[in-house]
């Protein structure tokens, strides 16, 4: 355990882009908003009439739907970067340490070539999901902070308006959930990757996915079918972890207010549905067998 602890840390020391990554979309989005809030201050008189509309006309749910909305939006971008990031990671984490040589002075210590590849693993599907958590909670509290600021400056409520409307835990919840549910459902994905990493001689980006296009290519031409493309780009969109919304429920119209009911993330995980999932499972051990692969080639093969 020790040593995966120090091995998780030189993931972090040597690929900055793990922290660096997040921490710039915090900023990003922080600068947007108060770009937004500059922008919308110019229309002073509708701005001062809409915070009183909300504090006597719309209540506390649809307050809280609005702030779940911006906070949903805001966390799906650091999904995507968190995909982005976990791709270049695990394709550039064994093949960099070839290109430039390091492999060499880690062979030079008591670290086995298991415990090498399994630390990168725990960083992909445990660490950058983390930071990935903590730069999406800073983030909003950042912006809840200066959205008070600019309420109270603008003659309204804060404490009424956002911290008495928002669901923190909820949406925090269910973002942690998100997280790590997405990095195990992709964890072929993320297997296949450090097997290529571990193999590339050059390119490991094009040979990584050079065979997801030419083989459902091939497929399609020879056997007129295309069950490995669905298995592949299908996957994402076959996650069992989501219910559905009935948008019809979701908003009444007769008292043209939101329920107040479907207004919690978590409400709509299926969590237990995911777990159970053969799907999953099935993933998993694709995941461990290529990870099984990328520790044989890291073993046996050179370091050029």
């Amino acid at each position: 355990m020790t040593q995966q602890l120090a091995l998780v840390r030189r993931e972090l020391w040597e690929h900055r882009s793990i922290v660096v990554a997040p921490v710039t979309v915090a900023i990003v989005m922080t600068l947007i908003s108060l770009a937004g809030m500059v922008t919308a201050s110019a229309f002073d008189q509708e701005i001062k009439m809409a915070i009183l509309a909300a504090s006597n006309i719309v209540g506390d749910a649809e307050r809280q739907a609005a702030l779940t909305v911006f906070f949903l939006g805001t966390s799906w971008i650091f999904l995507f970067t968190l995909a982005i990031l976990t791709v270049f990671y695990s394709l550039d984490s064994l093949y960099a340490e070839r290109k430039d040589k390091s492999i060499l002075f880690w062979r030079s210590l008591p670290i086995t070539d298991a415990e090498v590849v399994l630390s990168k693993l725990l960083t992909v599907i445990i660490v950058i999901p983390l930071v990935t958590i903590a730069a999406i909670i800073v983030t909003h509290l950042v912006n809840l902070g200066v959205s008070s600021v600019w309420i109270a400056i603008k003659g309204g409520d804060a404490g009424h308006l956002v911290w008495g409307s928002v669901a923190l835990l909820d949406n925090w919840t269910a973002a942690t959930i998100v997280t790590f549910a997405c990095a195990l459902w992709m964890s072929p994905f993320i297997g296949w990757f450090l097997f290529v990493s571990a193999f590339a001689k050059r390119m490991p980006f094009l040979m990584a996915f050079m065979p997801l296009v030419l083989v459902p290519l091939i497929e399609l031409i020879v056997f007129r079918s295309s069950y490995f493309a669905e298995a592949v780009f299908g996957r994402g969109g076959m996650m069992p972890l989501f219910r559905g919304m009935d948008m019809e429920a979701f908003f009444d119209e007769d008292r043209m207010q939101v329920n107040e009911e479907l207004i919690n993330l978590v409400a709509h995980l299926d969590i237990v549905q995911f777990l159970t999932s053969p799907s999953l499972w099935a993933g998993m051990i694709v995941c461990g067998l290529l990870v099984t692969a990328a520790i044989y080639v890291r073993r046996y093969r050179d370091e050029s």
